[in-house]
C-alpha cells in the first residue's frame, strides 16, 4: 500500500534508508529474508522518528550477476499473518524482473553515451579560422542509442578562402557514421587539393563515391568565402541540402534560396551548379542539417521561418553563443540529431 499522506509529512526531513539494519543485512547477504518480528532481530537498526509502524518483514535484494542494485522489501500482511515460502516466491520474481530493468535501462543508457562519443568523435574541432570566425555545434537525437550521419568541416584553403560544408548521410545506425565519416574525410582531401569551384569538387566526390562506396544518399553544401578586395563572396553548391542561412548585420536574416541539386548518390553524371552571393563585413553564414527544423506535424517551411527568426533575435550573439540559442531554440521535434556550422566574415579593423 505505500506511505500515506500523513506517513509521508511525519516523515519530513528524513533521509531515506542508508543500508543498515536489514536492509544493509540483504545487500551484504543478498539472499531471501523473512522475519516475523523486525525488533527481535539482531541486525534491526530500529526507525526514524515519525517512521510509521511494522512488525514482519519481506526483504530480497534486487541484483543482476552478481551485482545488487537495491533491496525488494514488504511489511505487515495485511491479514496480520507471517510472509510464507509463496509470499518469498512472488517478491524473488518481482525482484528478478525490476533488476532485469534495471540493468536494461543501465544498457540503453551506456549504448546511447557510447554511440553519442562516438558521433562526436567523428566530428572535427575546427581550426583556427582567421580572419574567418567559425563555430559548430551538434546535438544527437532524443532517441537513446541512434548515431546518425550528420557532419560539419571548415578549414582554410591556400588561396585564403575558407572552406564550409555541412552533410547528412541518410540513416541512423553505425553505418551511417562510418559513411559519414568515409565522406567527410574524401571531401576534406578533394577540396584542399583541388582549385577546382564547389560544384566540380562535388561532382568529383560522387563519381568517387559510386566507384570505391555502397554508401547511403547523402546531402551536403560545400561552400567557400571568398575574400574579394575589402568585400568578401560566398561560393557554394548544394546537394540537395537545405540552403544556408545569411545573417547580415543591420538586415533580416534571409535564405539563400537556390535550386538544390540532386543528393549524392542519385546520378553522378547530373550536371551541378554554383551559386554566388556578396558578403560584407561581419556578415555571417549558417549551414544546419535537416534535423534542426524537422517536424512531422508541421511543414519544414514553417520550421526554416521559426529558424530565420530566432536568428533575427540572437544575430548579434559571438558565435559559439548564436549556434548554442539556435540549437535550443531548435523548432524541430528532436527525433533526428542537428548539426550546426556558422561563418562569419572579419569586421573592419
Amino acid at each position: 500500500m505505500g506511505l500515506s499522506e500523513q506517513e509521508r509529512a511525519a516523515l519530513g526531513g528524513i533521509d531515506f534508508p542508508r543500508g543498515r539494519g536489514l536492509l544493509g543485512t540483504l545487500i551484504r547477504r543478498p539472499e531471501p529474508l523473512r522475519v516475523q518480528e523486525i525488533s527481535s532481530h539482531p541486525h534491526s537498526a530500529g526507525f526514524p522518528p515519525g517512521h510509521p509502524p511494522m512488525c514482519s518483514f519481506l526483504g530480497v535484494a534486487i541484483s543482476v550477476r552478481g551485482e545488487v542494485y537495491g533491496d525488494l522489501y514488504l511489511a505487515d500482511r495485511r491479514d496480520g499473518e507471517p510472509f510464507d515460502a509463496y509470499d518469498e516466491d512472488i517478491v524473488v520474481a518481482l525482484a528478478g524482473a525490476a533488476g532485469v530493468a534495471i540493468e536494461n535501462a543501465r544498457l540503453f543508457e551506456h549504448a546511447r553515451a557510447g554511440s553519442e562519443l562516438f558521433q562526436r568523435l567523428l566530428l572535427p574541432t575546427l581550426p583556427d579560422l582567421r580572419p574567418y570566425e567559425g563555430a559548430a555545434v551538434y546535438r544527437p537525437a532524443t532517441t537513446p542509442a541512434r548515431v546518425g550521419g550528420d557532419w560539419y568541416d571548415a578549414f582554410l584553403l591556400p588561396d585564403r578562402a575558407c572552406a564550409a560544408v555541412i552533410g547528412d548521410v541518410c540513416g541512423h545506425d553505425l553505418n551511417a557514421a562510418a559513411a559519414m565519416a568515409q565522406t567527410r574525410n574524401m571531401l576534406r582531401a578533394l577540396v584542399y587539393d583541388r582549385r577546382t569551384p564547389p560544384s566540380a569538387v562535388l561532382t568529383q566526390l560522387d563519381r568517387t563515391l559510386h566507384a570505391i562506396t555502397n554508401n547511403p544518399l547523402t546531402t551536403a553544401c560545400l561552400a567557400r568565402i571568398e575574400p574579394e578586395g575589402s568585400a568578401w563572396t560566398l561560393r557554394w553548391s548544394s546537394a540537395g541540402h537545405l540552403p544556408p542561412l545569411l545573417i547580415t548585420p543591420g538586415q533580416r536574416p534571409k535564405y539563400l534560396h537556390v535550386d538544390p541539386g540532386l543528393p549524392l548518390g542519385v546520378d553522378a553524371d547530373q550536371p551541378r551548379s554554383d551559386h554566388t552571393h556578396p558578403l560584407s563585413a561581419g556578415s555571417t553564414v549558417v549551414f544546419f542539417t535537416d534535423g534542426l527544423v524537422e517536424h512531422p506535424q508541421r511543414p519544414i517551411d514553417a520550421g526554416l521561418d521559426a529558424l530565420a527568426r530566432t536568428a533575427a533575435t540572437h544575430g548579434g550573439l559571438s558565435l559559439n553563443d548564436l549556434c548554442q540559442a539556435l540549437v535550443d531554440h531548435h523548432p524541430s521535434d528532436g527525433h533526428d540529431d542537428m548539426a550546426i556550422l556558422a561563418l562569419r566574415t572579419p569586421l573592419p579593423t
